[in-house]
């Protein structure tokens, strides 16, 4: 397998956002073969129309060229920082779109290639995530789910259950450090 067409388990991608910092365009290349399907399939999961994640995903490798030198290493895994773009992309996208055109409902063409969640669970790292989500308390589970999978915000998560906001951030925060922990174990 070549270089470019590995996982992006093989992670490197700190050393590629820093290069890519200093305007290395090689890097910034390795960085979205690396991680352009992955952030395309989480674009599509949020979005459920190929047009809008294909544009989210584009955005979030504009934004990321753009402002690879504010990545902090200290503050966060740079595939965190790297899957937290993509989503707040495809969340604008969506609600873009909702605003443009009611009504219009452009004509889907059914993707054949395997789902993202699918292609997310083949990986060892899939899996491990998968394994440690299965320890979660079905409540929280289902939240992060619906925050980091389906794409809810904060405000509408609360909304839908009916909770207060701060409660929402608390519970997902807990959550996130659960499965930080699980995952370094």
């Amino acid at each position: 397998m070549s270089l470019a067409m590995q996982a992006p388990d093989v992670d490197d991608t700190d050393a590629l956002l820093h290069r890519c910092a200093s305007g290395d365009r090689a890097a910034f290349r390795l960085l979205y073969d690396r991680w352009g399907n992955r952030l395309y399939g989480i674009a599509l999961r949020i979005t459920r129309q190929a047009a809008l994640a294909a544009d989210a995903t584009q955005d979030a490798f504009v934004q990321i060229w753009q402002q690879a030198h504010r990545f902090d290493p200290d503050r966060g895994a740079p595939q965190a920082w790297l899957i937290g773009i993509v989503r707040y992309r495809a969340l604008d996208a969506v609600r873009r779109h909702s605003r443009e055109m009611p009504g219009y409902e452009p004509t889907e063409i059914e993707d054949d290639a395997p789902d993202a969640l699918a292609r997310l669970v083949s990986t060892t790292e899939g899996a491990a995530l998968h394994r440690c989500l299965g320890l979660l308390d079905a409540d929280r589970r289902r939240l992060v789910v619906m925050a980091f999978v389906d794409g809810l915000s904060h405000s509408e998560l609360a909304e839908r259950l009916s909770v207060p906001l701060g409660t929402v951030k608390s519970w997902i925060r807990r959550s996130l450090i659960s499965l930080r922990g699980c995952l370094a174990s």
